[in-house]
Parts: structure tokens; C-alpha cells; sequence
């Protein structure tokens, strides 16, 4: 029977869980505020881990920036925390990338609803001079 999850799945996961408690408790730099740990991809050979993170609330490109910067200038830092707790052989090297999933999804929302908004007054005049023609 083949196996569900991969190792290197497993690592991810466990990374992810530990590392959003670990900012949160940890990193003390206003530039990166509140913050969601999405995703974290490990190589297959557990050296490497791209965390993407989405933060909290309207920012600006350039903030988000900011965010990144100092989030992969204490990687070093949480990488040690994150070897103290989670044994493995190697602690993955950390590296942090913005998701925009969450302002995209917000985004189509947002188009969603203007277009249903715009589609919703020729609706509504349709019905009432089908009532009429009654």
C-alpha cells in the first residue's frame, strides 16, 4: 500500500504549524506586524523550505516589501528556533515569499460583486414587466 503523504509533506506541514507560532511569539519587528504562514514547500531532500505568508490587513506593496525583508533577515534566527523544536537531521535554510492568493480572491470577489450589482437592475425590470404583461 503506497504511502499518503511524503516525508518531505510531513516536514511541511510540521514547519508551517511551528513557524506561525514561532513569528507570532518571536519576532518582534513592527515592520512585520500580523501575519499568516499559508504554505511551506521543502525540498525533497528537507535543505530548503519556501514559507509563503499573507499579512493581515491592507498594506501597501512597498510595506509588504518591508515585511519580507525583515522576515528573511531573522530566518536565520527562527530557523534555529525551529531546529530546537522539531528534530531533524537538517533544519531546512528558510526563505519567505508573499502569497497573493488571499488579495487576488478578494479582488475577484470584489469583481463578482459589482458585476452581479450592474446584472441585478435588468433582472429586476424584466420580472416587473412580466408581472404587467399578466
Amino acid at each position: 500500500m503506497p504511502r499518503e503523504f511524503t516525508r518531505a509533506e510531513r516536514v511541511s506541514d510540521a514547519i508551517q504549524q511551528e513557524l506561525a507560532v514561532l513569528i507570532r511569539e518571536n519576532v518582534r519587528d513592527p515592520r512585520v506586524g500580523m501575519i499568516s504562514v499559508t504554505e511551506v514547500e521543502v525540498s525533497r531532500d528537507l535543505a530548503y523550505a519556501k514559507a509563503h505568508v499573507s499579512f493581515v490587513g491592507d498594506r501597501t506593496q512597498e510595506e509588504i516589501d518591508e515585511g519580507l525583508a525583515a522576515l528573511n533577515g531573522a530566518s536565520g534566527y527562527l530557523r534555529k528556533l525551529l531546529a530546537g523544536s522539531i528534530k531533524l537531521r537538517i533544519t531546512p535554510t528558510l526563505k519567505f515569499f508573499f502569497d497573493e492568493s488571499g488579495r487576488r480572491g478578494q479582488h475577484l470577489s470584489a469583481l463578482i460583486d459589482l458585476a452581479i450589482s450592474k446584472e441585478t437592475p435588468a433582472a429586476d425590470d424584466e420580472e416587473q414587466s412580466d408581472s404587467e404583461a399578466v
